[in-house]
């Protein structure tokens, strides 16, 4: 028989994710924090570009009827700092996870299907880059291009591919090697065909999952950009929050809800985008589940007890 993959189709991979309690648990907290993004005008009570006349009484004002979450420095409503807030840390992780995907993808494509003198000169590429410290690198080219939102995705999208670089080779390695695509190239499919039809599907799983994960750490690196005072000043964002909250006294002010309330959706977001990822991949890949010393029918060939020979 031909070797063929084997891929979940849709209603498959529903049921499948539906009972895998860690993917939907993710799921459903990436839900909520996206519609609270995608709804925050008609969520927040109040506008947080809007300006506010301060008093000493609204300056880290307690969580009340009025504020929910208290006030910040500003006498702004930290509830609906912290609504918009999520826009920013979705749009910076989304996209800059698509551009790290798109590089790393392509390269650990062409490195583990071409090989020879191409993989050795995309994998030096990619060690030098992990070599290099992300976060540091990451400041000192924000703060030289300015602190804005489109230079952030940027810089931390094209910093952060080497990982998913490394992954990609390792599977089209194995990839180019199946029967199927042996025989492709023996009839004289073409390397665009053979890339097209036979190595992107049984890649693009992997990047899926990988993808999900990407996004937390963009998520993690823009908060702490935005922590070091290194934000676009023009939006509002949970990492620029915590840096406003810790420079501007609400430590000595005891205003915790100005530091728990951003600190809590970095986590919520981060943790949320971590588990999805997690169970994406037991669910495309069951065998990451569990381990042949585990004793799972799947892995260990149980002895069958021979019947009782017959009087």
């Amino acid at each position: 028989m031909a070797e063929q993959p084997i891929l979940l189709t849709g209603a498959s991979f529903w049921r499948t994710f539906a009972r895998n309690r860690i993917a939907v648990a993710g799921f459903l907290m990436l839900a909520l924090a996206i519609l609270a993004a995608l709804f925050a005008p008609l969520i927040a009570p109040y506008d947080p570009a809007e300006s506010v006349q301060i008093t000493i009484d609204s300056i880290y004002q307690k969580p009340g009827p009025a504020h929910l979450l208290g006030t910040d420095d500003a006498g702004k409503d930290v509830l609906s700092s912290f609504i918009f807030g999520a826009r920013v840390s979705l749009i910076v992780g989304v996209f800059a996870s698509f551009i790290s995907i798109v590089i790393g993808g392509s390269l650990g494509i062409a490195a583990g299907y071409f090989g020879g003198r191409t993989e050795r000169i995309l994998m030096r590429l990619t060690d030098i880059m992990l070599v290099i410290p992300d976060l540091p690198l990451t400041v000192v080219i924000v703060a030289i291009t300015r602190p804005r939102l489109l230079n952030i995705i940027l810089v931390i999208g094209l910093l952060g591919w080497t990982t998913t670089a490394r992954l990609v080779r390792a599977q089209t390695l194995t990839l180019k090697e199946r029967k199927y695509v042996l025989r492709a190239r023996s009839v004289g499919a073409g390397h665009l065909h053979i890339l097209r039809r036979h190595i992107f599907p049984l890649v693009l799983p992997l990047l899926v999952v990988n993808s999900v994960l990407i996004i937390s750490l963009a998520i993690l690196n823009e908060s702490a950009l935005s922590f070091l005072g290194l934000s676009d000043p023009t939006v509002v964002s949970w990492g620029q929050m915590l840096n406003y909250a810790f420079s501007r006294g609400a430590m000595s002010a005891r205003a915790w809800w100005a530091l728990v309330t951003p600190g809590f959706g970095i986590v919520w977001l981060v943790l949320g985008f971590t588990l999805l990822g997690h169970g994406l991949e037991q669910v495309i890949n069951p065998r990451t589940e569990w381990h042949h010393l585990t004793g799972h029918p799947r892995m260990v060939s149980l002895p069958t007890t021979p019947p009782d020979p017959a009087p």
